[in-house]
């Protein structure tokens, strides 16, 4: 594999997703004698049901809920048996209408699903064989999800909302990675060592490369009451923020909406080189289109 020059985003990107990827692993497995961490998350029997009251109108219900005494209790399922694996260095697929959970499914398997003493999760959940109730308190480590609400502070920059999640996440080469970097030839340690500070210097700016977001790069997010970026720009933020730091596995939710076809075959086209070359794991939830 030939040299990537790694001075900045747009030089990175250069020849596309797969050779950077590419370039990126043969350095760091040289120097970590061994392929890159990865993660397999098997669930059996995954049922999440919910006790809910029900009611003519929400609103109502809400309003009204102080001076309720009756209220009509249903057992609802939410995800009923269900069982599956996602593998390292694939790229899968949920497809579905609203409602059938696939929310769920992924919030779960991310650790990220509410607490609440009327919701019941049963079945079983491991990550490279480790259960999920040993490993939920450092899941956010490995684990990203791409919620489907875009939820931004409204007067930062799209560049200055990525460099915030970057820092957020740690921001640069962390020890760890320092580390693992440190078990091959002097000299391969050194190239991947180098490789690796390029890389996590120009992060947010290979995002937005990445994102196709170098346009709007010094716009503002914007809200329903404050102009700003598109809401497929700011739908490809929503993407970029859960991009950094060195997780096994992302789970992405609904992440085409307001994009239009070619934006989300880039996003996909450079997710799946991140799946081959990273050895990611990596689950896209969209929604079914119509029969029609």
């Amino acid at each position: 594999m030939g040299p990537v020059d790694l001075t900045s985003g747009k030089t990175m990107m250069a020849n596309g997703p797969d050779a950077l990827h590419l370039y990126v692993a043969e350095k760091f497995e040289a120097a970590m004698d061994r392929k890159i961490p990865q993660m397999e998350v098997r669930y059996h029997n995954l049922s999440v049901t919910a006790n809910v009251a029900v009611t003519v109108f929400n609103t109502i219900k809400r309003s009204l809920a102080k001076f309720a005494w009756n209220k009509r209790v249903v057992h609802k399922e939410i995800i009923k048996n269900a069982s599956g694996v996602f593998k390292p260095g694939t790229i899968t697929l949920l497809l579905g209408q609203p409602g059938l959970g696939k929310t769920s499914l992924m919030r779960v398997l991310a650790g990220q699903f509410p607490k609440s003493g009327n919701v019941k999760i049963e079945g079983n959940v491991t990550y490279n064989g480790v259960p999920r109730d040993e490993i939920g308190k450092v899941l956010p480590q490995y684990s990203a999800y791409v919620t489907q609400f875009d939820k931004h502070f409204p007067t930062l920059t799209v560049q200055e909302t990525l460099e915030f999640a970057y820092a957020v996440c740690g921001g640069g080469m962390s020890k760890h990675t320092e580390e693992m970097l440190s078990h091959g030839a002097p000299e391969q340690n050194a190239e991947a060592l180098e490789t690796a500070r390029k890389y996590f210097e120009n992060f947010p700016d290979l995002v937005i490369e990445q994102l196709g977001l170098q346009i709007c790069r010094d716009t503002i997010i914007g809200s329903n009451m404050l102009r700003g970026v598109s809401g497929g720009e700011r739908k490809r933020v929503t993407t970029g923020e859960m991009e950094f730091g060195m997780k096994y596995m992302t789970l992405m939710d609904e992440i085409s909406t307001g994009l239009d076809s070619a934006a989300t075959f880039d996003i996909i086209t450079t997710q799946r080189s991140i799946a081959k070359n990273l050895h990611k794991t990596i689950v896209i939830a969209l929604l079914q289109p119509a029969p029609e």
